[in-house]
Protein backbone atom coordinates (compact mmCIF):
# COMPACT_ATOMS: atom_id res chain seq x y z
CA UNK A 1 0.00 0.00 0.00
CA UNK A 2 1.40 3.31 -0.39
CA UNK A 3 1.92 5.94 1.69
CA UNK A 4 -1.49 8.55 2.28
CA UNK A 5 -1.40 11.25 -0.07
CA UNK A 6 -2.28 14.85 1.01
CA UNK A 7 -6.06 16.47 0.09
CA UNK A 8 -4.15 19.05 -1.98
CA UNK A 9 -2.17 16.03 -3.76
CA UNK A 10 -5.90 14.33 -4.44
CA UNK A 11 -7.34 17.14 -5.67
CA UNK A 12 -5.12 17.72 -8.15
CA UNK A 13 -4.98 14.71 -9.63
CA UNK A 14 -9.40 14.68 -9.72
CA UNK A 15 -8.82 17.94 -11.27
CA UNK A 16 -5.93 17.10 -13.98
CA UNK A 17 -8.11 14.32 -14.65
CA UNK A 18 -11.89 15.78 -14.83
CA UNK A 19 -10.62 19.12 -16.53
CA UNK A 20 -9.09 17.96 -19.92
CA UNK A 21 -12.10 15.78 -20.20
CA UNK A 22 -14.75 18.37 -19.58
CA UNK A 23 -12.92 20.18 -21.89
CA UNK A 24 -13.19 17.37 -24.77
CA UNK A 25 -16.77 17.06 -23.70
CA UNK A 26 -17.47 21.09 -24.55
CA UNK A 27 -16.28 20.64 -27.91
CA UNK A 28 -18.54 18.34 -29.07
CA UNK A 29 -21.45 20.96 -29.44
CA UNK A 30 -19.16 23.00 -31.28
CA UNK A 31 -18.57 20.61 -34.06
CA UNK A 32 -22.66 20.08 -34.51
CA UNK A 33 -22.64 24.06 -34.64
CA UNK A 34 -20.37 24.48 -37.52
CA UNK A 35 -22.06 21.38 -39.61
CA UNK A 36 -25.63 22.87 -38.88
CA UNK A 37 -24.18 26.48 -40.01
CA UNK A 38 -22.26 24.90 -42.83
CA UNK A 39 -25.81 23.28 -44.10
CA UNK A 40 -27.27 26.49 -43.24
CA UNK A 41 -26.06 27.92 -46.27
CA UNK A 42 -26.95 25.20 -48.94
CA UNK A 43 -30.10 26.63 -49.48
CA UNK A 44 -33.79 25.53 -48.07
CA UNK A 45 -34.49 23.79 -44.71
CA UNK A 46 -34.05 20.38 -45.96
CA UNK A 47 -30.07 20.26 -45.30
CA UNK A 48 -30.83 21.27 -42.14
CA UNK A 49 -33.16 18.84 -41.44
CA UNK A 50 -30.77 16.43 -43.31
CA UNK A 51 -28.14 16.95 -40.54
CA UNK A 52 -30.48 16.36 -37.50
CA UNK A 53 -31.44 13.35 -39.03
CA UNK A 54 -28.55 12.26 -40.44
CA UNK A 55 -26.91 12.54 -36.84
CA UNK A 56 -29.49 10.67 -35.00
CA UNK A 57 -29.08 7.86 -37.28
CA UNK A 58 -25.62 8.10 -36.69
CA UNK A 59 -26.00 8.10 -32.68
CA UNK A 60 -28.88 5.63 -32.78
CA UNK A 61 -26.07 2.72 -34.66
CA UNK A 62 -22.98 4.17 -32.48
CA UNK A 63 -24.76 4.53 -29.06
CA UNK A 64 -25.28 0.62 -28.03
CA UNK A 65 -20.96 0.46 -28.15
CA UNK A 66 -20.10 3.26 -25.46
CA UNK A 67 -18.41 0.15 -23.75
CA UNK A 68 -16.19 0.27 -26.00
CA UNK A 69 -14.84 3.56 -24.16
CA UNK A 70 -16.01 2.48 -20.40
CA UNK A 71 -15.16 -1.41 -20.44
CA UNK A 72 -11.53 -0.11 -21.65
CA UNK A 73 -10.76 2.03 -18.61
CA UNK A 74 -12.05 0.41 -15.86
CA UNK A 75 -10.03 -3.10 -16.59
CA UNK A 76 -6.88 -0.41 -18.11
CA UNK A 77 -6.73 1.30 -14.93
CA UNK A 78 -6.88 -1.51 -12.71
CA UNK A 79 -4.07 -2.99 -15.09
CA UNK A 80 -2.41 0.16 -14.81
CA UNK A 81 -2.60 0.23 -10.94
CA UNK A 82 -1.00 -3.22 -10.62
CA UNK A 83 1.52 -2.67 -13.26
CA UNK A 84 0.30 -5.40 -15.44
CA UNK A 85 1.78 -4.65 -18.47
CA UNK A 86 0.73 -7.90 -20.48
CA UNK A 87 -2.75 -6.93 -19.62
CA UNK A 88 -2.64 -3.45 -20.66
CA UNK A 89 -1.30 -4.15 -23.82
CA UNK A 90 -4.13 -7.11 -23.90
CA UNK A 91 -6.48 -4.93 -22.95
CA UNK A 92 -5.98 -2.26 -25.79
CA UNK A 93 -5.58 -5.22 -28.47
CA UNK A 94 -8.67 -6.15 -27.41
CA UNK A 95 -10.83 -2.75 -27.40
CA UNK A 96 -9.11 -1.88 -30.75
CA UNK A 97 -9.61 -4.74 -32.24
CA UNK A 98 -13.34 -4.77 -31.23
CA UNK A 99 -14.13 -1.42 -32.43
CA UNK A 100 -12.98 -2.05 -35.56
CA UNK A 101 -14.54 -5.64 -36.05
CA UNK A 102 -17.92 -4.12 -34.93
CA UNK A 103 -17.57 -0.83 -37.68
CA UNK A 104 -16.77 -3.38 -40.52
CA UNK A 105 -19.98 -5.15 -39.56
CA UNK A 106 -21.91 -1.66 -39.32
CA UNK A 107 -20.64 -0.85 -43.08
CA UNK A 108 -21.70 -4.04 -44.11
CA UNK A 109 -25.48 -3.36 -42.94
CA UNK A 110 -25.60 0.01 -43.60
CA UNK A 111 -28.37 -1.08 -46.31
CA UNK A 112 -31.01 -2.65 -43.96
CA UNK A 113 -30.09 -0.74 -41.06
CA UNK A 114 -29.88 2.72 -42.30
CA UNK A 115 -32.96 2.11 -43.80
CA UNK A 116 -34.23 0.97 -40.73
CA UNK A 117 -33.68 3.88 -38.73
CA UNK A 118 -34.69 6.57 -41.41
CA UNK A 119 -38.33 4.68 -41.57
CA UNK A 120 -38.86 5.60 -37.69
CA UNK A 121 -37.61 8.84 -37.70
CA UNK A 122 -40.23 9.47 -40.65
CA UNK A 123 -38.38 12.35 -42.33
CA UNK A 124 -40.26 13.97 -45.22
CA UNK A 125 -38.69 12.27 -49.06
CA UNK A 126 -35.81 15.13 -49.41
CA UNK A 127 -34.85 14.99 -46.28
CA UNK A 128 -34.22 11.81 -46.10
CA UNK A 129 -32.61 11.19 -49.18
CA UNK A 130 -30.10 13.53 -48.33
CA UNK A 131 -29.97 11.88 -44.81
CA UNK A 132 -29.36 8.82 -46.47
CA UNK A 133 -26.27 10.20 -48.53
CA UNK A 134 -24.93 11.41 -44.96
CA UNK A 135 -25.32 8.32 -43.63
CA UNK A 136 -23.67 6.44 -45.90
CA UNK A 137 -20.90 8.07 -46.23
CA UNK A 138 -20.23 8.59 -42.24
CA UNK A 139 -20.71 4.97 -41.22
CA UNK A 140 -17.73 4.51 -43.30
CA UNK A 141 -15.63 5.78 -40.49
CA UNK A 142 -17.67 3.60 -37.59
CA UNK A 143 -14.42 1.04 -37.50
CA UNK A 144 -12.44 4.45 -36.76
CA UNK A 145 -14.90 6.14 -34.51
CA UNK A 146 -15.21 2.88 -32.45
CA UNK A 147 -11.32 2.29 -32.79
CA UNK A 148 -10.79 5.63 -31.48
CA UNK A 149 -13.55 5.24 -28.26
CA UNK A 150 -11.28 1.95 -27.29
CA UNK A 151 -7.87 3.65 -27.26
CA UNK A 152 -9.83 6.39 -25.37
CA UNK A 153 -10.73 4.23 -22.44
CA UNK A 154 -7.18 2.79 -22.70
CA UNK A 155 -5.66 6.31 -22.53
CA UNK A 156 -7.92 7.69 -19.93
CA UNK A 157 -7.56 4.30 -17.74
CA UNK A 158 -3.32 4.98 -18.37
CA UNK A 159 -4.18 8.39 -16.13
CA UNK A 160 -4.57 10.27 -18.80
CA UNK A 161 -7.23 13.03 -20.11
CA UNK A 162 -5.13 15.42 -21.95
CA UNK A 163 -4.14 13.18 -24.64
CA UNK A 164 -7.76 12.40 -25.41
CA UNK A 165 -8.89 16.03 -25.25
CA UNK A 166 -5.91 16.76 -27.89
CA UNK A 167 -7.15 14.24 -30.10
CA UNK A 168 -10.93 15.55 -29.73
CA UNK A 169 -9.57 19.13 -30.49
CA UNK A 170 -7.83 18.37 -33.42
CA UNK A 171 -10.10 16.08 -34.63
CA UNK A 172 -13.21 18.52 -34.61
CA UNK A 173 -10.59 21.14 -36.08
CA UNK A 174 -9.85 18.82 -39.04
CA UNK A 175 -13.56 18.64 -39.17
CA UNK A 176 -14.84 22.15 -39.51
CA UNK A 177 -11.43 22.41 -42.18
CA UNK A 178 -12.77 19.71 -44.46
CA UNK A 179 -16.28 20.28 -44.30
CA UNK A 180 -15.50 23.70 -45.76
CA UNK A 181 -13.10 22.30 -48.17
CA UNK A 182 -15.25 20.18 -49.73
CA UNK A 183 -18.69 21.78 -49.13
CA UNK A 184 -17.36 25.13 -50.86
CA UNK A 185 -14.05 24.63 -52.21
CA UNK A 186 -14.60 21.66 -54.25
CA UNK A 187 -17.98 22.32 -54.67
CA UNK A 188 -19.21 18.97 -53.01
CA UNK A 189 -22.12 20.60 -51.61
CA UNK A 190 -24.39 18.90 -49.09
CA UNK A 191 -21.90 15.58 -48.74
CA UNK A 192 -18.90 17.55 -48.56
CA UNK A 193 -19.80 17.89 -44.41
CA UNK A 194 -20.18 14.10 -44.32
CA UNK A 195 -16.96 13.74 -46.28
CA UNK A 196 -15.19 16.06 -43.95
CA UNK A 197 -16.93 14.11 -40.80
CA UNK A 198 -15.15 10.63 -43.03
CA UNK A 199 -12.02 12.46 -43.02
CA UNK A 200 -11.72 13.91 -39.22
CA UNK A 201 -12.68 10.58 -37.92
CA UNK A 202 -9.88 8.12 -39.24
CA UNK A 203 -7.29 11.17 -38.51
CA UNK A 204 -9.06 10.33 -34.95
CA UNK A 205 -8.20 7.04 -35.43
CA UNK A 206 -4.19 7.34 -36.10
CA UNK A 207 -3.62 10.41 -34.02
CA UNK A 208 -5.17 7.85 -30.99
CA UNK A 209 -2.58 5.06 -32.32
CA UNK A 210 0.02 7.63 -32.11
CA UNK A 211 -1.18 9.08 -28.51
CA UNK A 212 -1.24 5.53 -27.47
CA UNK A 213 2.36 4.74 -28.41
CA UNK A 214 3.59 7.80 -26.73
CA UNK A 215 1.94 7.10 -23.80
CA UNK A 216 2.47 3.31 -23.82
CA UNK A 217 6.59 4.08 -24.18
CA UNK A 218 8.90 0.77 -24.93
CA UNK A 219 6.12 -2.01 -24.08
CA UNK A 220 3.06 -0.13 -26.50
CA UNK A 221 2.35 -3.57 -27.98
CA UNK A 222 2.07 -1.88 -31.39
CA UNK A 223 5.74 -1.75 -31.22
CA UNK A 224 6.66 -4.11 -28.67
CA UNK A 225 9.12 -6.88 -29.19
CA UNK A 226 6.86 -8.94 -27.19
CA UNK A 227 3.81 -8.75 -29.41
CA UNK A 228 3.59 -12.41 -30.04
CA UNK A 229 3.02 -12.81 -26.36
CA UNK A 230 0.28 -10.27 -26.24
CA UNK A 231 -1.33 -11.70 -29.27
CA UNK A 232 -1.71 -15.11 -27.76
CA UNK A 233 -2.79 -13.95 -24.57
CA UNK A 234 -6.06 -12.31 -26.43
CA UNK A 235 -7.91 -15.63 -26.74
CA UNK A 236 -6.05 -17.36 -23.92
CA UNK A 237 -6.52 -17.31 -20.17
CA UNK A 238 -9.52 -16.01 -18.18
CA UNK A 239 -8.50 -12.60 -19.22
CA UNK A 240 -10.76 -12.61 -22.37
CA UNK A 241 -13.98 -14.13 -20.60
CA UNK A 242 -13.68 -11.27 -18.17
CA UNK A 243 -12.79 -8.28 -21.05
CA UNK A 244 -16.44 -9.77 -22.63
CA UNK A 245 -18.50 -9.84 -19.33
CA UNK A 246 -17.74 -6.35 -18.11
CA UNK A 247 -18.51 -5.38 -21.60
CA UNK A 248 -21.79 -7.50 -22.03
CA UNK A 249 -23.14 -5.95 -19.05
CA UNK A 250 -22.38 -2.44 -20.00
CA UNK A 251 -24.18 -3.21 -23.20
CA UNK A 252 -27.04 -4.03 -21.57
CA UNK A 253 -26.97 -1.07 -19.53
CA UNK A 254 -26.85 1.02 -22.83
CA UNK A 255 -29.61 -0.73 -24.51
CA UNK A 256 -31.46 0.61 -21.26
CA UNK A 257 -30.26 4.17 -21.22
CA UNK A 258 -31.17 4.47 -24.85
CA UNK A 259 -34.48 2.90 -23.93
CA UNK A 260 -35.12 5.53 -21.42
CA UNK A 261 -33.71 8.61 -23.72
CA UNK A 262 -36.13 7.28 -26.88
CA UNK A 263 -39.31 7.13 -24.78
CA UNK A 264 -38.69 10.64 -23.27
CA UNK A 265 -38.81 12.15 -26.72
CA UNK A 266 -41.23 9.40 -28.13
CA UNK A 267 -44.20 10.45 -25.16
CA UNK A 268 -43.01 13.72 -25.82
CA UNK A 269 -44.08 13.69 -29.39
CA UNK A 270 -47.25 11.65 -28.33
CA UNK A 271 -48.06 14.51 -26.47
CA UNK A 272 -47.76 16.99 -28.88
CA UNK A 273 -45.40 19.26 -31.18
CA UNK A 274 -44.70 22.11 -28.70
CA UNK A 275 -44.03 19.87 -25.91
CA UNK A 276 -41.58 18.08 -28.03
CA UNK A 277 -39.75 20.76 -28.71
CA UNK A 278 -40.03 22.41 -25.27
CA UNK A 279 -38.64 19.18 -23.99
CA UNK A 280 -35.52 19.11 -26.92
CA UNK A 281 -34.52 22.37 -25.20
CA UNK A 282 -34.90 21.34 -21.73
CA UNK A 283 -33.00 18.50 -22.59
CA UNK A 284 -29.76 20.61 -23.65
CA UNK A 285 -29.89 21.44 -19.83
CA UNK A 286 -29.40 17.85 -18.82
CA UNK A 287 -26.77 17.77 -21.36
CA UNK A 288 -24.65 20.78 -20.68
CA UNK A 289 -25.00 19.58 -17.07
CA UNK A 290 -23.70 16.37 -18.34
CA UNK A 291 -20.46 17.40 -19.80
CA UNK A 292 -19.59 18.50 -16.75
CA UNK A 293 -20.20 15.59 -15.02
CA UNK A 294 -18.78 13.21 -16.95
CA UNK A 295 -15.49 14.83 -16.38
CA UNK A 296 -15.58 13.48 -12.71
CA UNK A 297 -17.05 10.70 -13.36
CA UNK A 298 -14.30 9.75 -15.89
CA UNK A 299 -12.03 10.97 -12.92
CA UNK A 300 -13.67 8.40 -10.66
CA UNK A 301 -12.94 5.67 -13.25
CA UNK A 302 -9.20 6.32 -13.51
CA UNK A 303 -8.53 6.26 -9.60
CA UNK A 304 -10.61 3.71 -8.78
CA UNK A 305 -9.14 1.64 -11.14
CA UNK A 306 -6.04 2.78 -10.21
CA UNK A 307 -6.80 1.74 -6.58
CA UNK A 308 -8.15 -1.61 -7.44
CA UNK A 309 -5.25 -2.30 -9.08
CA UNK A 310 -2.74 -1.50 -6.66
CA UNK A 311 -4.77 -2.65 -4.17
CA UNK A 312 -4.75 0.50 -1.88
CA UNK A 313 -8.43 0.65 -0.87
CA UNK A 314 -7.73 3.43 1.50
CA UNK A 315 -6.66 5.54 -0.88
CA UNK A 316 -9.62 4.87 -3.35
CA UNK A 317 -12.17 5.67 -0.53
CA UNK A 318 -9.99 8.90 -0.02
CA UNK A 319 -10.37 10.08 -3.32
CA UNK A 320 -14.20 8.98 -3.76
CA UNK A 321 -14.89 11.06 -0.94
CA UNK A 322 -12.99 13.87 -2.57
CA UNK A 323 -14.63 13.12 -6.04
CA UNK A 324 -18.46 13.31 -4.45
CA UNK A 325 -17.61 16.17 -2.60
CA UNK A 326 -16.59 18.57 -6.13
CA UNK A 327 -19.51 16.98 -7.75
CA UNK A 328 -21.53 18.21 -5.26
CA UNK A 329 -20.20 21.93 -5.62
CA UNK A 330 -20.72 21.30 -9.35
CA UNK A 331 -24.03 20.34 -9.17
CA UNK A 332 -24.84 23.19 -6.34
CA UNK A 333 -23.39 25.53 -8.91
CA UNK A 334 -25.40 24.89 -11.79
CA UNK A 335 -28.84 24.53 -9.59
CA UNK A 336 -28.25 27.96 -8.82
CA UNK A 337 -27.23 28.97 -12.82
CA UNK A 338 -30.45 27.07 -13.82
CA UNK A 339 -32.48 29.07 -10.97
CA UNK A 340 -31.40 32.45 -11.79
CA UNK A 341 -31.01 32.20 -15.47
CA UNK A 342 -32.93 29.31 -16.60
CA UNK A 343 -35.60 30.77 -18.52
CA UNK A 344 -33.52 33.37 -19.69
CA UNK A 345 -31.26 30.87 -21.56
CA UNK A 346 -34.25 28.73 -22.88
CA UNK A 347 -35.49 32.25 -24.48
CA UNK A 348 -31.90 32.48 -26.23
CA UNK A 349 -32.68 28.70 -27.52
CA UNK A 350 -35.98 29.31 -28.95
CA UNK A 351 -37.58 32.39 -30.15
CA UNK A 352 -41.44 30.17 -30.38
CA UNK A 353 -43.74 32.12 -27.46
CA UNK A 354 -45.55 28.74 -27.34
CA UNK A 355 -42.53 26.55 -26.65
CA UNK A 356 -41.53 29.39 -23.80
CA UNK A 357 -44.64 29.14 -22.13
CA UNK A 358 -44.23 25.70 -22.07
CA UNK A 359 -40.62 25.49 -20.53
CA UNK A 360 -41.82 28.21 -18.14
CA UNK A 361 -44.26 25.68 -17.02
CA UNK A 362 -41.89 23.19 -16.32
CA UNK A 363 -38.88 25.00 -15.67
CA UNK A 364 -39.04 23.05 -12.18
CA UNK A 365 -37.80 19.90 -14.18
CA UNK A 366 -34.50 21.41 -15.29
CA UNK A 367 -33.93 23.47 -12.30
CA UNK A 368 -33.83 20.31 -10.21
CA UNK A 369 -31.90 18.41 -12.64
CA UNK A 370 -28.35 18.71 -11.74
CA UNK A 371 -29.19 17.70 -7.66
CA UNK A 372 -30.76 14.81 -8.80
CA UNK A 373 -28.68 13.92 -11.72
CA UNK A 374 -25.08 14.51 -10.02
CA UNK A 375 -24.88 11.10 -8.41
CA UNK A 376 -25.95 9.01 -11.10
CA UNK A 377 -23.02 10.36 -12.98
CA UNK A 378 -20.67 10.01 -10.44
CA UNK A 379 -21.29 6.60 -8.90
CA UNK A 380 -21.74 5.16 -12.40
CA UNK A 381 -17.76 6.05 -12.73
CA UNK A 382 -16.85 4.50 -9.67
CA UNK A 383 -18.29 1.07 -10.96
CA UNK A 384 -17.21 1.00 -13.96
CA UNK A 385 -13.40 2.00 -12.15
CA UNK A 386 -13.90 -1.21 -10.48
CA UNK A 387 -15.30 -2.95 -13.11
CA UNK A 388 -18.39 -4.17 -10.94
CA UNK A 389 -20.37 -4.03 -13.77
CA UNK A 390 -23.40 -6.30 -12.65
CA UNK A 391 -24.06 -4.05 -10.34
CA UNK A 392 -24.18 -0.71 -12.76
CA UNK A 393 -26.44 -2.92 -14.67
CA UNK A 394 -28.31 -3.65 -11.72
CA UNK A 395 -29.61 -0.21 -10.47
CA UNK A 396 -29.77 0.59 -14.29
CA UNK A 397 -32.48 -1.75 -14.96
CA UNK A 398 -34.37 -0.86 -11.55
CA UNK A 399 -34.51 2.74 -11.94
CA UNK A 400 -35.21 2.08 -15.98
CA UNK A 401 -38.74 -0.12 -14.81
CA UNK A 402 -39.44 2.46 -12.40
CA UNK A 403 -39.22 4.99 -14.98
CA UNK A 404 -41.34 3.35 -17.31
CA UNK A 405 -43.85 2.31 -14.61
CA UNK A 406 -44.21 6.11 -13.64
CA UNK A 407 -44.27 7.24 -17.41
CA UNK A 408 -47.27 5.09 -18.42
CA UNK A 409 -49.27 5.09 -14.95
CA UNK A 410 -52.88 5.57 -15.66
CA UNK A 411 -54.18 8.49 -17.38
CA UNK A 412 -56.79 9.74 -14.58
CA UNK A 413 -53.32 10.14 -12.30
CA UNK A 414 -53.11 14.43 -11.16
CA UNK A 415 -50.63 15.28 -13.25
CA UNK A 416 -50.82 16.56 -16.83
CA UNK A 417 -48.73 13.85 -19.22
CA UNK A 418 -45.65 16.14 -19.56
CA UNK A 419 -44.94 16.38 -15.64
CA UNK A 420 -45.14 12.69 -15.39
CA UNK A 421 -42.77 12.50 -18.22
CA UNK A 422 -40.45 14.60 -16.21
CA UNK A 423 -41.02 12.97 -12.98
CA UNK A 424 -40.53 9.81 -14.03
CA UNK A 425 -37.70 11.07 -16.16
CA UNK A 426 -36.04 12.67 -12.53
CA UNK A 427 -36.80 9.54 -10.58
CA UNK A 428 -35.00 7.22 -13.07
CA UNK A 429 -31.52 9.31 -12.75
CA UNK A 430 -32.14 9.58 -8.47
CA UNK A 431 -33.06 5.73 -7.77
CA UNK A 432 -29.99 4.79 -10.24
CA UNK A 433 -27.55 7.30 -7.33
CA UNK A 434 -29.89 5.95 -4.69
CA UNK A 435 -29.00 2.25 -5.35
CA UNK A 436 -25.62 2.54 -6.67
CA UNK A 437 -24.59 4.75 -3.39
CA UNK A 438 -26.39 2.13 -1.61
CA UNK A 439 -24.17 -0.75 -2.52
CA UNK A 440 -20.98 0.86 -2.92
CA UNK A 441 -19.86 0.74 1.11
CA UNK A 442 -20.44 -2.92 0.48
CA UNK A 443 -17.74 -2.51 -2.06
CA UNK A 444 -14.65 -0.48 -0.79
CA UNK A 445 -15.68 0.59 3.05
CA UNK A 446 -15.11 -3.22 3.78
CA UNK A 447 -12.20 -3.52 1.81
Amino acid sequence: MSGALSLKAIDKSILRLAVPAIVSNVTVPLLGLCDTAVSGHLGGSAPLGAIAVGTMMLNVAYWLFGFLRMGTTGLTAEAFGSGDRDTLQSVLLRGLGLGLLIGIALICLRGPLGALILHLAGAEPEVAALARDYYDICICGAPALLGTMALTGWMIGNQSTGLPMTVAIITNIINIAGSLTFVFGIGLGFTGVAYGTLVAQWCGLVLSIIFSCRLGGTYTPLFSRGASKVWRSLVAGGGLGRYFKVNVNLFFRSVCIMSVSMTVTAVGARIGDITLAANAVMMQFFIFFSYFMDGFAFAGEALCGRYKGAGDWMEMRRSIRRILGWSVCMALLFFCVYLLAGMPIARMLTDDEAVRMEIARYSWAFILIPPLSVGAFVFDGFYIGLTDTGRLLAATVTAACIFFVISFLPLHTPLAPNALLWTAFLSYLSIRALVLGAMLPGVVVSR
